[in-house]
């Protein structure tokens, strides 16, 4: 072959494959089903909360995947999905982006994240009529002490982390740890300011004292890890829509 035969040849190639990588984006799935496909764990106020009786969402997430699929032109489709197969579900393709997640270096091992457009802190709640037997992060880490926390949620290994003198108490979803607690069947649990602060409104869920925040995390939606063009899309709807103030007037409707 000439060498103006290996280069056209060369150039068909690259183009064969780019036209493959690109044939492979999740968007052109979007495009072309008209159906965004998103998963949602419902079970985390006020960012997704199913109700049973419906079997309809609502919350922070809800909106931001709502306007993602109008402005793509395409329907939502809610999936549900739990903690502990959230990255397994996006990876597998049984959806194309998730709700908010906390960005960790666990998660982004097997998946991609968007652009960040809000972050929580960590804190620990306890019962008040348990409020006095705890002060500070020191006391949670005793024996006899339960702390219970959900499989697969970013607060497991914190738990772990942070308290090996406990006793770990680990639910599966649709269970939360927080539910264990509010039970009597634990003691502490930790979560994000964002979900303590909804239950408080709601049961006699209080802060323990002079337990300061910790693990400050941004937030933001998973997508299959090495598909660049749907990443890119949504990263710069993303930074768009901060732009037009849609992220801050949504936080704001549900008191983030």
């Amino acid at each position: 072959m000439s060498m103006f035969g290996k280069i056209i040849a060369a150039t068909v190639l690259s183009l064969g494959l780019l036209s493959v990588s690109h044939a492979q984006s999740a968007l052109d799935d979007i495009l072309s089903s008209g159906e965004l496909k998103a998963g949602t764990t419902g079970d985390w106020n006020p960012m997704s909360v199913r109700d049973p009786a419906t079997n309809s969402y609502k919350g922070f997430d809800i909106d931001v995947m709502t306007e993602l699929a109008k402005d793509l032109g395409v329907e939502l489709k809610l999936v549900p999905t739990d903690w502990k197969t959230l990255v397994n579900g996006v990876s597998a393709g049984k959806y194309q982006i998730t709700g908010s997640a906390s960005i960790s270096p666990a998660r982004m091992k097997a998946a991609g994240f968007s652009e960040s457009y809000l972050a929580v802190q960590i804190l620990p709640f306890t019962m008040e009529n348990k409020a006095d037997k705890f002060d500070g992060w020191d006391s949670i880490n005793q024996p006899g002490v339960k702390v219970a926390t959900t499989l697969g949620t970013t607060f497991e290994p914190l738990v772990r982390e942070w308290f090996p003198n406990a006793d770990i108490k680990v639910v599966e979803a649709p269970a939360r740890g927080y539910q264990e607690v509010i039970a009597g069947r634990a003691d502490v649990f930790v979560t994000s300011n964002i979900e303590g602060s909804t239950l408080k409104e709601k049961f006699d869920v209080v802060n323990v004292s002079n337990a300061a925040a910790r693990a400050p995390s941004p937030l933001a939606m998973l997508l299959p890890q090495a598909d660049q063009v749907w990443i890119n899309y949504v990263n710069n709807w993303v930074k768009l829509k901060q732009l037009k103030g849609f992220f801050a007037a949504t936080a704001e409707k549900w008191g983030l």
